[in-house]
C-alpha cells in the first residue's frame, strides 16, 4: 500500500513511517524542511519538501495514495492560531478532494468537542468538521491526550526553578498519552479502514495528576523537591510571554488551560471513558525524560 505521512519525522511522524516502511509499504513524507530529506529517506521513506499551507502541493503529493495521515504542525507566527488551524484543515479538504484519496487518518485532540475556548483545540475542532463534511472519504480523528514529550519543554524550568506550572490545580486529573501510541493505531487505521471507522477515537496512554507527574518526574532526576505551582491565567499568560511566545499564543495556552481546570476540556472523555491504549504507561517514558534532562 501507499501512504502519505504528515507532519515530518516527529514524534508521531518518525515512528509512523518507520513501522509503515519496515512492513514495505510505500511511504512519503512531508516534511517542511530539506535537511530532514535524507533522514527520511534513511528509514526507507521517501521525502517531499513542501509547506502544508500550500493545497496545491498537497494534492500532487497524496495523488495516489491509498491512505494519508494528516496533522496540523505548531506554529507560533502571533497570527490568529485558531483561524491559522482551520486554514490547514481547508488546505486538507482540498488536497483531499483533488487528489481522490478516500481514506484519512487525521491527529485530532482531547477537547476537540469544544468549538471554541479552548485554544488552539478549538481550531483543530473546525478542522474535524471541515473534513466531516467531505463525502465518499473515510475519516478518522485520533482525539490524543496531553502529549508525555510535552513535559520536555518543562526542564529548564525544573533546572532552575525545581517546578513545573500551569493555570490547573495539582489534583486535576490528565489524560495523557505516549506518541508512539497515537503511531501504533494511526499504522492500524491507515491500513484497514474497518479497524476504526469513519468518526473519532480517543486515544490515551495513562491518567495522572499534576502533583503526581512531578513527584514521578522528581524521583526519575534525582530531584525529589520538585512541586506543582499552580498559576493564575494572568500568572501564566506572563510566563508565557516572558519565555518569548507570542501574545496570540500564550494567550491561546491559557485558554486551553483554563478548559481544563474548569473540566470542560475533559468532560466529553471522562464521560464515555475509553479504554486507554495503555500500551506505554508515563513510568515507561521517565528514562527516556531523565536521558534528556541530564544531556541539557
Amino acid at each position: 500500500m501507499h501512504f502519505v505521512i504528515t507532519g515530518s519525522l516527529g514524534h508521531i511522524g518518525k515512528p509512523l513511517a518507520t513501522q509503515l516502511s519496515a512492513e514495505g509499504h510505500s511511504v512519503k513524507v512531508i516534511s517542511s524542511n530539506e535537511a530532514r530529506k535524507a533522514e527520511i529517506e534513511a528509514i526507507g521513506a521517501t521525502a517531499a519538501i513542501g509547506s502544508v499551507e500550500d493545497a496545491v502541493f498537497l494534492a500532487d503529493t497524496f495523488r495516489g495514495a491509498d491512505a494519508v495521515f494528516t496533522m496540523v504542525p505548531p506554529n507560533y507566527s502571533g497570527g490568529n492560531w485558531k483561524e491559522w488551524i482551520a486554514g490547514i484543515g481547508r488546505n486538507y479538504v482540498e488536497a483531499i478532494t483533488v487528489s481522490g484519496v478516500k481514506q484519512v487518518v487525521n491527529l485530532s485532540s482531547i477537547g476537540a468537542h469544544m468549538i471554541d475556548n479552548c485554544g488552539p483545540v478549538s481550531g483543530l475542532s473546525q478542522v474535524e468538521l471541515a473534513m466531516d463534511a467531505m463525502v465518499g472519504v473515510n475519516v478518522r480523528h485520533l482525539r490524543a491526550g496531553y502529549f508525555y514529550t510535552n513535559f520536555l519543554n518543562s526542564i529548564g524550568q525544573i533546572k532552575h526553578q525545581s517546578i513545573i506550572t500551569g493555570n490547573y490545580m495539582a489534583d486535576l486529573p490528565m489524560v495523557l498519552v505516549h506518541p508512539a501510541d497515537i503511531a501504533d493505531i494511526a499504522a492500524r487505521a491507515l491500513k484497514d479502514e474497518a479497524y476504526l471507522g469513519r468518526g473519532f477515537s480517543y486515544i490515551a496512554s495513562d491518567e495522572k495528576t499534576p502533583a503526581e507527574i512531578v513527584s514521578m518526574i522528581g524521583n526519575a532526576i534525582g530531584n525529589p523537591e520538585i512541586r506543582w505551582v499552580e498559576r493564575t491565567d494572568e500568572e501564566e499568560f506572563d510566563d508565557l510571554v516572558a519565555i518569548g511566545l507570542p501574545e496570540e499564543t500564550a494567550r491561546n495556552y491559557v485558554e486551553m488551560g483554563a478548559a481544563m481546570r474548569l473540566g470542560e476540556m475533559n468532560a466529553d472523555y471522562f464521560r464515555s471513558r475509553p479504554v486507554m491504549a495503555g500500551w506505554r504507561n508515563f513510568e515507561s517514558f521517565l528514562p527516556y525524560f531523565a536521558a534528556a534532562y541530564n544531556a541539557k
